[in-house]
């Protein structure tokens, strides 16, 4: 069972996060300062942390700054793109305004688990992506990628038998790429297909007309 701590001092949201994770059987362990985040995690054992950027003691930035070792996702109030940048930047791994959708925060938590995962495999079928230099091997083939290249077919196999939705894969990627607005994507998107269709002849990367993309069974 993976543990989430949630560092958030408004207790109607907290209460509202706890409820979600609890539905979805993680194990909660809840701080409501920076300093009291920081005794847990010297004491426990923790998965993720989701974080407030306005709590009490050490702030939500600062926190950051001294956590390099497990995924965190921000939940703020602030909306400012300077705000979202520097968390990034600074060592969160994703970034979500409040007020959220419950299904895109599971969403986010479900694929910053599989990536810090040390035992996934980005695979499938002839497709394996190789992390060290972005390449993509097919039937013993390498086939170079951009990094948004790279990116965005991360993403879709993080997520095989999902539909990753056009925002939330645009969201997902800037974590990787500043390249991502709607009309690059479709155009790394048909790249991507056909240097894919290339080395197996095959249509890996589907399209869900109006909703997003997914890997083709």
């Amino acid at each position: 069972m993976k543990t989430i701590l949630i560092v958030e001092d408004d207790e109607s949201i907290h209460k509202l996060l706890e409820e979600i994770l609890s539905i979805e059987k993680y194990n909660i362990l809840n701080a409501y300062s920076g300093t009291e985040a920081l005794l847990i995690l010297e004491k426990n054992k923790i998965d993720l942390i989701l974080l407030d950027l306005m709590i009490p003691g050490l702030s939500g930035e600062e926190l950051i700054k001294k956590v390099n070792h497990l995924p965190i996702i921000v939940l703020s109030a602030k909306i400012n793109y300077e705000d979202k940048v520097n968390c990034l930047l600074s060592g969160a791994n994703d970034y979500i305004t409040k007020p959220f959708n419950k299904e895109e925060l599971l969403a986010r938590i479900k694929v910053q688990l599989r990536i810090n995962n040390s035992d996934i495999k980005l695979e499938y079928k002839e497709i394996k992506l190789l992390p060290d230099n972005r390449t993509m091997l097919i039937n013993e083939n390498k086939v170079s990628l951009t990094k948004t290249e790279y990116a965005i077919l991360k993403q879709l196999l993080l997520n095989i038998k999902e539909v990753v939705t056009k925002n939330n894969l645009l969201d997902l990627i800037s974590i990787d790429t500043e390249d991502c607005n709607e009309d690059s994507l479709r155009v790394h998107i048909s790249n991507l297909r056909h240097k894919i269709r290339k080395y197996t002849n095959k249509e890996y990367i589907e399209s869900v007309w109006g909703i997003g993309f997914k890997i083709k069974e």
